[in-house]
């Protein structure tokens, strides 16, 4: 009464075919989804299974996914943070000359503008950004030196300041 099962086990593997990207390289290799011979370099490697690039359906995570229009809102807040950073470093901030007064201050100047820019783009990052936030802290410098009464100390305010572009932009970095 038994069926004969042995034709339903036998399971060879098809021939060989050629990559539908590639088509001199032999492989063995099918998406899962749509059955695409596809080799080892169109294989994109999916929690499901091997997928051909078309299936697996590759995107840029939101957050790295700048739009013109959130570049446009970064370099805004950049310009607008470093004109206000600026204005307090030069007339609320007295002049310090110590090491770690440089680095507290322009571990301020770079998490003031680089959470100014990451605010007014809903928490984006990206290379466009991190350029915006490190101009922001320059023009902070530059409003500080134009406007600060104190000339003396411009080696140690650039020093705050390359600090603070330092901070500001690993704050915003990809990855």
């Amino acid at each position: 009464m038994g069926t004969d099962r042995s034709a339903e086990l036998d399971t060879e593997p098809e021939g060989a075919t050629f990559c539908a990207r590639h088509p001199k390289v032999e492989t063995y290799l099918r998406c899962g989804r749509c059955d695409t011979p596809i080799c080892p370099r169109c294989l994109v490697q999916t929690p499901v299974g091997a997928r051909c690039r078309d299936c697996a359906n590759l995107r840029t995570l939101p957050t790295f996914d700048v739009s013109p229009v959130y570049f446009a809102r970064g370099q805004a807040a950049a310009l607008g943070s470093g004109i206000v950073v600026g204005l307090i470093w030069a007339f609320l901030i007295p002049p310090f000359f110590g090491l770690f007064a440089i680095i507290f201050i322009g571990l301020g100047l770079g998490w003031a503008v680089s959470e100014s820019v990451s605010l007014a783009t809903n928490r984006k990052r990206g290379l466009g950004l991190q350029v915006s936030a490190v101009m922001g802290v320059m023009l902070a410098f530059l409003v500080h030196e134009f406007l600060s009464p104190a000339d003396f100390a411009v080696g140690f305010n650039l020093i705050a300041a390359g600090i603070g572009a330092f901070f500001a932009a690993s704050r915003l970095k990809i990855g």
